[in-house]
C-alpha cells in the first residue's frame, strides 16, 4: 500500500476523540462495537451533519459513558488511511471540566487510568506516537498514519 499524498487526501469520515483528565488520571474506554471494537481508546465517534467537532466530542462522550464534559480544547488532528480504502479524519480534544460519573453503556466500558499506566499495547498503535506528549506537555500535533487492518504501516507526527 502506498502512502497517500496527504496534501490532496480527502477523508470519507470525520470523527472526534475526547480525553477527559482528572488530576493524574485519564478517562479511557474499552470499545464494545464499531471501528476498533475491543481496543482501548477515548470516548468519541462520528461527527453528525451540522455539528462542530467540539459539539460531536461532547455529545459522543455523554452518549458513550454518561459523562457531561465541557470546555474541550482541540489538541490535534489525526489523518488515517486504511488499506481497505477507509479515509478517516479525527479531531482530538482534551477536557478537565466535567460533571457526572462514567457508566458502562452498550458502546463502551469506561475506566479511569493513571496517565503513567496507559495500556498502549491494547490501543491503536498510532496512540503511542502522539498521546504521551499531549498528556505530559500539552503538545499539539498533526498525525498522518496508514494502516492495514490493525497494523500500522507508516506514521508521521508534526506540529500543528
Amino acid at each position: 500500500m502506498e502512502i497517500p499524498d496527504w496534501t490532496t487526501w480527502q477523508p470519507q469520515m470525520r470523527a472526534t476523540l475526547l480525553f477527559v483528565r482528572r488530576g493524574d488520571d485519564i478517562l479511557l474506554i474499552r470499545k464494545k462495537r464499531g471501528l476498533g471494537a475491543g481496543k482501548i481508546n477515548a470516548p468519541g465517534g462520528k461527527i453528525e451533519p451540522g455539528e462542530t467537532p467540539a459539539q460531536s466530542a461532547l455529545r459522543e462522550t455523554e452518549e458513550e459513558v454518561g459523562l457531561v464534559a465541557s470546555d474541550p480544547e482541540e489538541m490535534g488532528r489525526l489523518h488515517f488511511h486504511f488499506a481497505d480504502g477507509l479515509a478517516l479524519h479525527c479531531t482530538v480534544f482534551l477536557s478537565t471540566a466535567f460533571t457526572g460519573t462514567p457508566v458502562e453503556t452498550d458502546e463502551a466500558i469506561p475506566f479511569w487510568c493513571p496517565v503513567a499506566e496507559i495500556p498502549y499495547e491494547e490501543m491503536w498503535s498510532d496512540d503511542a506516537h502522539w498521546l504521551p506528549a499531549m498528556l505530559a506537555e500539552g503538545t499539539k500535533f498533526r498525525g498522518y498514519f496508514t494502516f492495514d487492518g490493525d497494523r500500522m504501516l507508516s506514521h508521521e507526527v508534526l506540529p500543528p
